[in-house]
């Protein structure tokens, strides 16, 4: 079981949430103008680095509010991308 940290909610199991895929993917800012390879891979390519990654996820069972976190795929350790989101956490 992982716990992923919800900003609003606390940590939860990660059956609560949906897996929003690699943050800090950057929509083309004339999606007209790009040739349909650089469409393609702006829509089916991401990273799959061996160690720390920044994610996406969506707290579905919860508060449904999408947020970022860093987590190291060798251990699945989370951390929040934000170090000081965990202060905000209300329980």
């Amino acid at each position: 079981m992982m716990l992923i940290p919800c900003p609003w909610c606390g940590p939860r199991n990660e059956t609560e949430f949906h897996y929003g895929g690699q943050a800090d993917v950057r929509y083309p800012d004339r999606p007209d103008a790009v040739s349909d390879e650089d469409w393609a891979r702006f829509l089916f390519f991401r990273d799959n680095p061996r160690g720390v990654f920044t994610e996406r996820w969506s707290h579905q069972a919860g508060c449904r509010r999408w947020f970022t976190v860093r987590r190291d795929t060798t251990s699945n350790a989370i951390e929040p991308d934000d170090p000081h989101a965990a202060e905000a956490v209300t329980r």
